[in-house]
């Protein structure tokens, strides 16, 4: 349920995968697919649900076909391996935070941030519509469910002088619903639909774009594969920033149908509901600019800043091990 992600020592990780597992099996043609088209596997961080509405609309309206390309998509999960995935050559882009793609390109993977799935990193922490914590200070003290490696935590201990204990995160609400001051790292788009379904009031949310810690979700793509094939990457990325405007703008109905094939468990409610809060928040269109044209744009000194943001928390070390034109590339933009 929780869309929140597990990270895990990332070269180790890509050992397991490249000798202890059996590689995926390249994408499958569907009927009547031309075999000239170029296979590609895309690497959900997640099962299917809105927050990929942009790759399942292109793929159900068949605009990754036009492009030429034969495009499968496979589901994620806490596990999903999505950047071990892409630098074994398992998959050719995946959707993951874009802090996460730093470390690992700064471990030496060969991937490379290309475009934005959202403006905005949804990771909140979600209280109770009571609770009378307002504000990131206020934090101070309490005990807060949440990935203990989310980069977001050593950053709010460090700009506020607060302190907080943390429960690992186990992807379920149930104790978020049972105790109503409880504090629980969440993903906005989703968590609270379930939270109302529960029988519990909808929560009230710290975002941590409110603390200056702005991270991406992004696209990211293998970057040697990307430079051998730029016009296919760009053919891609044309094809699924159509998708995201006809998702949001048009008719969702064909993304969800696929949605609905692949994850029974999606109920027409919920997709609905997180289609919504995806609109209500302009994850996708940005909350400055938020028009159409901002779909898939990303933005260097933001990048430059996630780096410096790491670099001051010791996460991310030396200073310039990393510079921003090593972590993103524009040039798949259409």
């Amino acid at each position: 349920m929780n869309r929140t992600r597990i990270c895990f020592p990332l070269l180790a990780s890509l050992l397991l995968i490249g000798f202890g597992c059996s590689r995926s099996s390249p994408p499958d043609a569907a009927a009547g697919d031309s075999p000239q088209r170029l296979p590609m596997v895309v690497q959900l961080d997640w099962i299917a649900e809105p927050e990929h509405g942009g790759f399942y609309q292109a793929k159900a309206k068949g605009w990754f076909a036009e492009a030429g390309l034969d495009v499968r998509i496979d589901q994620g999960g806490a596990n999903a391996f999505a950047m071990q995935k892409l630098a074994g050559g398992q998959a050719q882009v995946a959707q993951a935070d874009s802090t996460n793609v730093i470390l690992a390109i700064a471990e030496g993977l060969p991937v490379v941030n290309i475009g934005a799935v959202f403006q905005n990193d949804p990771s909140v922490l979600m209280l109770h519509a009571d609770n009378p914590i307002t504000s990131f200070e206020q934090l101070d003290g309490t005990t807060i469910m949440a990935r203990p490696e989310w980069a977001f935590l050593p950053y709010l201990r460090k700009k506020y002088g607060i302190d907080f204990n943390i429960i690992p995160q186990n992807f379920q609400v149930a104790n978020f619903i049972a105790d109503q001051n409880f504090i629980q790292q969440g993903f906005y788009i989703a968590e609270p639909f379930y939270i109302e379904q529960g029988g519990a009031q909808k929560p009230k949310f710290l975002y941590a774009w409110d603390a200056g810690f702005d991270a991406y979700t992004v696209i990211v793509a293998n970057k040697n594969w990307a430079a051998a094939h730029p016009e296919q990457m760009q053919a891609f990325m044309a094809a699924y920033i159509r998708g995201w405007e006809d998702y949001l703008f048009g008719d969702p109905t064909p993304a969800h149908d696929l949605m609905k094939q692949v994850n029974p468990k999606n109920s027409d409610a919920f997709l609905a509901y997180s289609r919504q809060m995806i609109i209500d928040e302009k994850l996708v269109v940005g909350r400055v600019d938020g028009g159409p044209d901002q779909i898939g744009r990303v933005s260097l000194p933001r990048f430059q800043t996630q780096i410096e943001q790491l670099e001051s928390l010791g996460i991310l070390r030396p200073a310039g091990k990393v510079t921003t034109d090593q972590v993103v590339s524009t040039r798949y933009l259409p």
